[in-house]
Formats: structure tokens, C-alpha cells, sequence
């Protein structure tokens, strides 16, 4: 498997997994160890990490040591509740550079509120922050991030916690072609099948959290999801066949068999 670089560090691999929606921090910890994931994000205004002394804290599940923590500003609805929640998360990650950005415009849906996500990203960038940011499938919007410095985008593939999977391929695809930093599908996975095909678009990664989290079995999910990030990234490198409707083409060559004379 080939490595990734987010930010000039490198990875090898492209799975990148959430910390909420688990029944506790012991099954948070096995799940993500069956996913390989080497970068975890976590929901500062939803997790402890150290702001709340008198709570567990998720960082003894999973330390900081073994994971990339990927702070995120879920649920920040306003650029300056999101940049506040960031600068929060660096102080208490001892200067932790590398972020989520995500600013929402409706509580029903997740989607993101592309005006204020732009204003939050020049902000942060020029603060220092290396920042992933959460966008819409705008292709304008997601070069504008990369134009601003942000490090990576991550489109949704569909609605946050919806589980509909890539639901437009095309502007998916034109993202992908015209960007020089990482893409990452973020949000609307769903299955195993979801995540292989955004790593066969050409997708740099992937990142989910209820499509494992709220699984039967969240461990075995989070297997299936690392096999199947994998299984899309070596289909991405192997180049597939040209889709046709038929082909005259047999998988046995037929050059030099003894032609039937047998009339069908």
C-alpha cells in the first residue's frame, strides 16, 4: 500500500476515522484499532480531552502518542465559534497544528455554510493552523480552500450520517482533477462498497465515523473499512478496464481454433 502526506507527515493509511457515536471509550478504542486508521478526529465541543478534569478523557483510550488527533469543530454553526474551538484545541494539545474545519448552516441537514467556511479557513491559515476542511462538492468552493492554504479538502459524498454513499460521482471527479492537495471524502459513507469507490474515483482517503460507529458490529465494520480503502486505492493504481456496453472481445483468445462447421 502506498503512503499519503497530509501536511508534510506521512501515512500509510488513507482510512481516517471519528470518536463519537460509540457506547464508550473501550469500544471507540477496539474499533479504531481494527481500522488501521493512523488519524482519528475528535469533536472538541463533544469530547473530553482534558477540559472537563472530573470526566474520563478520551485521550487515555487514545493517546496522542499512537493516533494524529485531528481536533474538529463539529457542531460550530459561526466562524467565530469555530475558530474559537480550534484555538481552544491547540492550547490543550500543546500547540497541535493540524485541525478539521467544519462550519455548519443547518442543524437538520450538516450541510456546510460555505460563506462562513471561507472566513474561518483564511482566518485559521493565517493563525498557523493546518487545516482540513469539511466542504460542499462546489468544485469553485473547494479550489477557493485550497487557493486560501488550507491542506486538504474533504467533500461530503452525501448528508452527514446519512449513509446514501456518493451521490454525485461527477462533481466529486472534477474536485479531484483539479486539485494539488489531498481529497478526502468526508461524510455519507455508508458501507465498505461506499469507501472503495471514492478511493477508485481517485480520492487520497477517506473519513467516517457513523458508518462504523453505528454498524451492528462497529469492530467488524471498521475491519471491513480498511480492507476496503485498500482493495479502492490498488484498483485506483491498477487503472480499470474501459467500460463498454459488449465487447467482440472473448477472455480466451480464439486466433487459430478450428472454426465449427455446425450451424446454430
Amino acid at each position: 500500500m502506498d503512503n499519503f502526506v497530509i501536511a508534510g507527515k506521512t501515512y500509510s493509511s488513507r482510512l481516517l476515522v471519528g470518536t463519537g457515536k460509540y457506547k464508550d471509550f473501550d469500544e471507540t478504542r477496539t474499533a479504531i484499532e481494527a481500522s488501521g486508521a493512523e488519524i482519528v478526529t475528535v469533536a472538541i465541543r463533544r469530547t473530553n480531552i482534558g477540559q472537563n478534569a472530573d470526566e474520563p478523557n478520551l485521550l487515555d483510550s487514545i493517546p496522542p502518542s499512537k493516533y494524529t488527533l485531528l481536533p474538529n469543530t463539529a457542531g460550530c454553526y459561526t466562524v467565530d465559534d469555530a475558530v474559537r474551538t480550534l484555538r481552544l484545541a491547540r492550547e490543550l494539545l500543546d500547540g497541535h497544528k493540524l485541525v478539521k474545519l467544519e462550519v455548519l448552516g443547518d442543524p437538520r441537514t450538516l450541510f456546510p455554510n460555505m460563506v462562513e467556511t471561507l472566513k474561518a479557513a483564511e482566518i485559521l491559515v493565517k493563525e498557523g493552523f493546518d487545516v482540513m476542511v469539511y466542504t460542499s462538492d462546489d468544485p469553485i468552493a473547494a479550489k477557493q480552500l485550497e487557493e486560501i492554504g488550507c491542506v486538504a479538502v474533504m467533500p461530503l459524498a452525501s448528508l452527514i450520517g446519512s449513509g446514501m454513499g456518493i451521490l454525485n460521482p461527477w462533481n466529486l471527479q472534477i474536485i479531484i482533477d483539479n486539485a494539488k492537495v489531498p481529497v478526502l471524502v468526508d461524510a455519507g459513507v455508508g458501507t465498505a462498497s461506499d469507501a472503495t469507490i471514492a478511493l477508485e474515483l481517485g480520492c487520497d482517503g477517506v473519513l467516517m465515523n457513523t458508518a462504523i460507529a453505528a454498524a451492528k458490529n462497529p469492530v467488524l465494520m471498521a475491519s471491513a473499512m480498511r480492507k476496503a480503502v485498500e482493495a479502492g486505492r490498488e484498483a485506483y493504481l491498477a487503472g480499470r478496464m474501459a467500460k463498454k456496453i459488449y465487447t467482440a472481445s472473448p477472455s480466451s483468445p480464439v486466433d487459430g481454433v478450428i472454426a465449427s462447421t455446425q450451424k446454430p
